[in-house]
Order: structure tokens, then C-alpha cells, then sequence
């Protein structure tokens, strides 16, 4: 059995995937096996929780069997693997330090940093630590999306994706929430996007990515009208296929992932794809300040 540590506790991820894991009020179907959440560092008052909303996190994890402790740097000598789930991406770096340093593979969620530079720190420091290390958004592995690349549908040679574009300042621009229709899009079509040109305006923000093959991906950040939901379209050899996503299953989905990196020690994502989005969140991001299309250059 993994025993898991928690760093972070500013994300309501910390207690949905603690009743996953630790198999706590929720129902049987979602459950996760082969790990336990067993140590978890709060941390103290982000921009995204406050200090009320940590401590009713930390009284519901010690409910599941979560032992809180004082420091991050605790969990070491208790843990086989490591969540980061400090909501500000800025501090993923300094956050997964100590622990892929000291050879624990480490989840860390979304976004893996709010820059390459950081990014690419991160994803150095493992490979110069020989530790295993992934990142994703839970879209990525909507089952819509899975049962599409498993069906006969041929090449994928386009696609569209949708969600929530909500906008705030720790995790600024698309970091936040755009990232989760970014890693769907990757999803369908592989990393390998060389230019970007991004449109914004006060309801959305949109946008277009080409391929290093012409392929077209684009991606719709939604603030106005119908944008809670999530969705995409493939445009395959052998079909169109459309899909609002169910996201009740993306949680459950996402967490076999991790436990099997934490077991076979490989993450699930080549880290080349996962570097390649901060890229493309980036340069989206400049493209919109520019008013232009730009490179992704890595």
C-alpha cells in the first residue's frame, strides 16, 4: 500500500481526492485502490483559502485518518509519494523540492508552474534526481475522451475544446482554469503546436494553436452564457465526434494515474507534452498583450 502525503491544503482537490483514496463518503464507484493518504502539511492562508476554510479542511482530513503535520518537511520519513496541492502554481517549485530531492515520485497539480523557466526547473531537477514527476489536469482523462481515442475513428486531425475561462490573479491569465480545455486539446492531439494567436475579450478567450503537421487545435475560455460546462470536438478520419464531458469521473480517472506512477515509478505524461502546455499557456498569453500570432518556443 503508498502512503501519500498532502502538501497544501488551499484546493478543494484535498478532500475530494482524499475520500477517493482513503475510500471516505463518497460512493463505492469512485474509489481509488492501491494507496492511502496518510500525512498532510495545511500550510497556512493563500489568496485562495483562507484561514477558516484550511481549518475546516484539516478537521475533515482528520476525519479520513489524514495526520497533520507542522512542516513539509515531516511528511519525509512517512510518506512513499507526494501531492502537491498548493493552489498557486509560483509555488510548485520550491514546493516539490525537498521530495524529489529526497527520491519520492511527486504528483503536482495544475498547472505545473505559472512559467517555462520554472517548468523547466522542475522537470530538470527530477531527471537530475532520477524521480518520477506528473502533472495534469483531471480533463485530460474524461472518459469521453478515452473511449473516442480507443474507438475507430482513424487520425485525429483537428479539435475544438471548451470550458470555464475564469480569470484570477495567483494563477493569472489561462493558469487557472482555461488549462483544464488546454489539457483536453493535448489530449486529442499530442504535443507539437509551433504557433499560437490567442483573441480576449471580457467573455472569452480564445485560442488557435498550429501544429508542426498543420493540424488545427482550438481552445474557448468561457466567462458569458452557458460556461460551466465542459466539452470538445474531434475531427478524425472516420468521423466528427462531439461530447460535453461528464466530470463526475475525471477525479477518479485522474488518481489511477497517479497511483500508478507512485507504484511503477512512470509518469503517465512524457514531460516533453507537459512542458510543451506551459508553453502554449504562455505564449497565449503574450499573443492576446501583442495582438498577434507568436511561436511556442521551448
Amino acid at each position: 500500500m503508498i502512503r501519500i502525503g498532502i502538501v497544501g491544503f488551499d484546493t478543494s482537490h484535498v478532500d475530494a481526492f482524499t475520500k477517493r483514496i482513503n475510500h471516505f463518503d463518497i460512493d463505492e464507484k469512485f474509489w481509488v485502490e492501491g494507496a492511502r493518504i496518510v500525512a498532510g502539511y495545511p500550510g497556512g492562508p493563500t489568496p485562495a483559502a483562507s484561514q477558516e476554510i484550511i481549518n475546516e479542511r484539516i478537521k475533515i482530513l482528520k476525519g479520513y485518518g489524514v495526520e497533520i503535520v507542522d512542516k513539509p518537511e515531516d511528511l519525509l520519513e512517512m510518506v512513499d509519494a507526494v501531492m502537491i496541492e498548493c493552489n498557486e502554481g509560483a509555488k510548485h517549485l520550491e514546493a516539490s523540492r525537498p521530495f524529489i530531492e529526497a527520491g519520492l515520485p511527486v504528483f503536482i497539480d495544475k498547472p505545473l508552474a505559472c512559467s517555462v523557466q520554472n517548468a523547466k526547473k522542475i522537470i530538470e531537477l527530477a531527471k537530475d534526481n532520477e524521480v518520477p514527476i506528473f502533472s495534469s489536469s483531471s480533463l485530460r482523462y474524461a472518459l469521453e475522451i478515452q473511449n473516442l481515442k480507443k474507438s475507430n475513428i482513424g487520425r485525429i486531425l483537428g479539435a475544438s475544446t471548451y470550458g470555464p475561462g475564469i480569470i484570477i490573479q495567483f494563477n493569472p491569465g489561462l493558469f487557472f482554469y482555461v488549462i483544464h480545455a488546454i489539457e483536453m486539446l493535448y489530449a486529442l492531439m499530442g504535443k507539437g503546436c509551433r504557433r499560437v494567436r490567442c483573441y480576449s475579450s471580457e467573455g472569452w478567450d480564445v485560442v488557435v494553436g498550429i501544429w508542426e503537421d498543420n493540424r488545427v487545435g482550438v481552445v474557448r475560455g468561457l466567462r458569458a452564457g452557458a460556461r460551466r460546462e465542459y466539452g470538445f470536438t474531434a475531427f478524425c478520419e472516420k468521423k466528427i465526434a462531439s461530447h460535453v464531458v461528464d466530470v463526475s469521473w475525471v477525479y477518479t480517472e485522474l488518481l489511477k494515474r497517479v497511483i500508478n506512477m507512485f507504484e511503477t515509478k512512470k509518469s503517465p505524461i512524457d514531460p516533453a507534452e507537459t512542458l510543451e502546455i506551459i508553453a502554449f499557456i504562455e505564449k497565449a498569453m503574450e499573443s492576446s498583450k501583442l495582438n498577434r500570432e507568436v511561436e511556442v518556443r521551448i
